[in-house]
């Protein structure tokens, strides 16, 4: 890990690993206030999943371990909202938090090590075939992302972004850090799921 780095924090309701790309919706002052502030300074903020509260109101509590993100596009559409559209660049973790007077969640965070990608073995296919079909059903922003099924991190994320396991599941294979552990740990999962029905 590497040295520290102050960073706000979006706690939401989902999971978001490097290379996912993900559309919001913002309309409370605080996030908009803080959109300005990344667009401004051209930076990404963090987003964590909730590991208790809600997304609006007071400030959530969350997990340590995140995924920065950086802004791909913003638009506002009829109702006045703002709508962007992020992708994660890298995985963090939360060295120490404090929440703002508007309810903004701020962290210090270390950055994670991602450099341990391999490729996708050939027992994993089927799973980089059915990321293709969910990527092609999911519509925009997702059918439009740059693919790369040739590799074990880029198809486990996007499969976990995309399958409907539970938010705890999801944050717990973000937290691996061996992306090979994680698609193993992803296909023993879904084969077990299989054999359920």
């Amino acid at each position: 890990m590497s040295e520290a780095e102050d960073i706000p924090i979006f706690p939401l309701q989902t999971v978001l690993f490097p290379g996912g790309v993900l559309p919001l919706r913002l309309f409370e002052a605080r996030y908009l206030d803080m959109l300005s502030e990344c667009l401004r300074m051209q930076r990404g903020f963090g987003i964590c999943a909730i590991r208790s509260g809600a997304e609006t109101g007071r400030a959530a509590d969350c997990y340590a371990i995140g995924t920065l993100v950086r802004i791909l596009d913003f638009d506002r559409d009829d109702d006045n909202l703002l709508n962007i559209v992020v992708q994660g660049e890298r995985r963090f973790r939360i060295v120490a938090r404090r929440v703002m007077p508007n309810q903004l969640l701020r962290a210090e965070v270390a950055w994670l090590d991602d450099s341990s990608d391999c490729a996708l073995a050939a027992q994993y296919h089927s799973l980089a075939e059915l990321l293709s079909q969910l990527l092609r059903r999911a519509g925009t922003p997702y059918a439009e992302m740059p693919t790369d099924y040739e590799h074990a991190a880029w198809v486990v994320g996007r499969l976990t972004e995309l399958l409907p396991f539970a938010l705890h599941d999801k944050q717990r294979l973000l937290e691996m850090d061996v992306p090979s552990q994680r698609l193993e740990t992803l296909y023993r999962e879904l084969l077990a799921e299989e054999f359920r029905r």
